[in-house]
């Protein structure tokens, strides 16, 4: 493969995990957003199938609705998984800081390394692993003081989700001809689904205030640009190395919900911001390191 192609690929996860560290911006500037977490997941996620959608009319046309038909079961399973990892994070992110919830998906290289390793028998390279053990170490010392403000559903929550992205990631890899895009309209439609029976169950409002409205809508859409980068360029890197990269979510979705000009102000910690420094040198190491070998995947 060439080294081209592996180097945009790396541009491109990179900047998908940065549009991905909007969300939790998004999130805190709802109104109770803790009261509606179900209300705010049928709306993103119906947000996510109607862009997609959309998006795939004005490139493919009316063909678009054959890529269904196309999905398989690896697509299914896909879709499914990144559907509960939505509804999961939205979950984790109303009942706790925006640093525990982020530092969850840090398990994502891991859990996406033995997924891979099992189902695809993708070889985890030295590069990959030094990186990973460094942006670990990152993680820990992160845990240190954030683990303190999180609630147990929260942390759980948030694993949820690192598991559930990091099976759909797999699911990208195994068959490379699959309809990526349409698997992720499926993750959309599927958490809208789970939402509104969630809601019905409950006897529930479904409807939100405006403001909250177009805040869901908003993140489907920064949902949906991110991962149209992150599913294109999947087939030039192996799993573990995907998720790796998108780690720049946790660096950015803590420093936007930090930065004072943005209206939020939740500060991080001392150990917090040394433990980004860590992950920051753990993908530097990485996209440094890369170029000096041609993946065989």
């Amino acid at each position: 493969m060439s080294k081209n192609k592996v180097s945009s690929a790396m541009f491109f996860v990179l900047l998908a995990g940065l549009i991905w560290s909007f969300g939790p911006l998004v999130v805190r500037n709802m109104d109770n957003a803790e009261l509606v977490p179900w209300q705010y997941s049928l709306i993103r996620g119906l947000a996510i199938f109607l862009i997609l959608n959309l998006y795939l009319f004005l490139v493919e046309g009316t063909k678009f609705i054959n890529n269904y038909n196309k999905i398989g079961t690896s697509g299914l399973i896909g879709g499914i998984s990144l559907g509960v990892a939505n509804i999961t994070f939205i979950l984790s992110l109303t009942t706790t800081s925006a640093a525990v919830t982020l530092l969850m998906l840090g398990a994502l290289p891991f859990l996406a390394a033995i997924i891979a390793y099992i189902v695809l028998n993708e070889k985890i390279s030295k590069t990959t692993l030094i990186a990973i053990t460094i942006a670990a170490a990152g993680i820990i010392f992160m845990c240190f003081d954030s683990i303190q403000t999180g609630t147990l559903f929260g942390l759980v929550n948030g694993l949820i989700s690192s598991l559930g992205f990091a099976i759909f990631t797999v699911t990208l890899r195994y068959k490379k001809n699959t309809p990526k895009l349409t698997t992720v309209s499926i993750a959309g439609l599927f958490a809208a689904s789970i939402s509104f029976l969630v809601l019905i169950f409950n006897d529930s409002n479904i409807f939100m205030t405006l403001k909250n409205t177009s805040l869901s809508s908003l993140h489907g859409f920064i949902v949906c640009s991110a991962l149209i980068l992150y599913s294109a360029k999947s087939k030039y890197l192996p799993a573990a190395d995907l998720t790796l990269l998108s780690l720049t979510e946790i660096l950015g979705g803590i420093f936007w919900v930090w930065l004072p000009l943005l209206g939020i102000n939740e500060v991080p910690s001392n150990n917090t911001i040394i433990g980004g420094v860590i992950i920051s040198l753990a993908i530097i190491f990485y996209g440094l390191n890369t170029k000096r070998y041609i993946f065989r995947y």
